[in-house]
């Protein structure tokens, strides 16, 4: 049978970084492909190969058996291939219906676009607002967004690049449901993705990357979590420390009848949340998306002001958000001058209305080393870097304020287990440094393995339970059970 899509011998290099070296590919025809690998493997490039947006040095790309030079997104999208980015690529200023009419070159006719968004977003199992704002729209829905844009261009396949990274257990459960339909419509799928399990639940076949080389190849039946991590890593997956006990340090974070404004829409999306956070604690916060837990978070971190209530905060306080190529990154700017937004007045490279900045960049490369940022130097541009290397410079920023108060709103999304390990181990650190630790995650049994107590958010209040509250009975109460 001949493949669908076939990459051969591919070899990229950045600068002195050898991204790719002579990775060969193929996707077969009704089939889901798992593309495994580290932060910094080389999968979102060679998908990005694939997709016309990175020219190989050396190579060749096949689709349905004929060589093709794909000089841009344009050109792949001719020959039938749709991909879905890591990161958001929709316009936030434009309506759903807007965004989907510009990637797919659909004539900018409103009412004609809204029908055929909501035709095809119901037809997928992707339902829609054709009509909300990008900008107000839940991680979750920009996603959302995101496949069925790709869908949209009348793509035969689809490179998924950590479509679940920032989707709760239900909804990325849903969206693996829909990669299932793809394959049965005749569309087949490569998933990049760093949650093993989803791989294994829903692939074919599996091809591993690791140092920009493929290590591994082959189907997927027989493999085991630890097996796909040890192909990935080169040796058994690091151990994960249990939760440290809990603090009992001061309060650093006290909310009395706190109310917060839902961000980017109307209405109400906190009612009366009254909580305590102590030094030394990492408090983690399970909630459904959408309920209330993104303006608690903001509250808390002191970048939303609420609307009634009394907020007491131990200043500083760092903020880690979901999304760091919107709100921690400014991806043109380089490294250093990131570190500066972020560190912001107070810095010790500051010097009144001047900036040292060799003492601004000489910071920077130690921290670079402290927290293991592979990049040329502090001058790289921070769009340059891979996913877990873009969060481990966001977590140094963070910590290096000497925060009092560390908030964290799904920092190990898109990292791989390595990066995620380190994630929880610098949280921890922060902790047994006093620091009182407040952490979402979507990933329920991620959050439980890192906090020292939970705090659940269901339609807009917060309720603290206990240190070791069963995981039946948070999850009842995620969803608005009894206890």
């Amino acid at each position: 049978m001949t493949p669908l899509l076939q990459l051969t011998g591919i070899h990229k290099r950045f600068g002195q970084v050898e991204a790719l070296r002579d990775v060969s590919f193929r996707l077969e025809p009704g089939e889901i492909h798992a593309l495994l690998g580290e932060n910094g493997a080389g999968k979102s490039t060679l998908m990005k190969v694939a997709y016309g947006l990175v020219a190989p040095d050396a190579g060749t790309i096949r689709v349905r058996g004929s060589e093709v030079h794909l000089a841009d997104a344009v050109a792949a999208r001719r020959h039938g291939i749709g991909m879905v980015h890591q990161h958001f690529t929709s316009i936030p200023a434009l309506t759903v219906a807007e965004n989907v009419a510009l990637a797919a070159g659909w004539r900018p006719v409103p009412r004609e676009i809204r029908a055929r968004v909501s035709r095809l977003a119901e037809e997928f199992g992707l339902p829609l607002d054709p009509s909300a704002r990008v900008e107000d729209l839940s991680a979750g829905l920009k996603q959302r967004l995101e496949v069925v844009k790709a869908l949209a261009s009348e793509a035969a396949l689809l490179l998924l690049d950590e479509p679940s990274s920032v989707l709760p257990p239900d909804e990325a459960a849903a969206l693996l449901e829909t990669i299932r339909r793809f394959r049965t419509r005749g569309i087949p799928s490569v998933l990049i993705t760093h949650k093993l399990h989803e791989a294994l639940a829903v692939a074919d076949r599996v091809t591993v990357l690791r140092r920009g080389a493929v290590v591994h190849e082959g189907p997927i039946a027989g493999e085991t979590p630890a097996s796909l991590a040890t192909h990935m890593l080169g040796t058994a997956p690091p151990a994960e420390e249990p939760p440290a006990p809990a603090g009992g340090g001061e309060v650093r974070v006290r909310l009395t009848d706190v109310r917060a404004a839902r961000l980017g829409a109307s209405g109400s999306a906190l009612h009366a949340a009254t909580l305590e956070v102590r030094a030394g604690e990492i408090v983690g916060v399970a909630a459904v998306e959408g309920n209330g837990q993104r303006e608690l978070l903001r509250v808390m971190a002191g970048t939303a002001r609420p609307t009634g209530g009394q907020v007491t905060l131990a200043h500083p306080v760092s903020f880690i958000p979901e999304d760091r190529t919107a709100e921690a990154l400014v991806g043109e700017f380089s490294l250093a001058e990131n570190l500066v937004l972020a560190r912001g007045e107070g810095a010790p490279w500051v010097r009144g209305p001047w900036l040292d900045w060799a003492q601004a960049r000489a910071r920077t490369r130690e921290l670079m080393t402290a927290f293991g940022v592979q990049a040329p130097g502090p001058g790289a541009r921070a769009a340059s870097l891979s996913g877990g290397n873009q969060q481990r410079m966001v977590i140094a920023a963070a910590l290096e304020r000497g925060p009092r108060v560390l908030v964290a709103e799904n920092p190990t999304r898109g990292l791989d287990l390595r990066a995620t390990a380190e994630v929880h181990a610098r949280l921890r650190a922060a902790a047994a440094a006093g620091v009182a630790v407040v952490v979402h995650m979507g990933d329920l049994d991620e959050l439980l393995a890192l906090a020292t107590r939970v705090v659940v958010v269901a339609g807009g209040r917060a309720t603290s339970l206990p240190p070791g509250a069963p995981r039946e009975v948070i999850g009842r109460q995620m969803l608005g059970g009894p206890a």
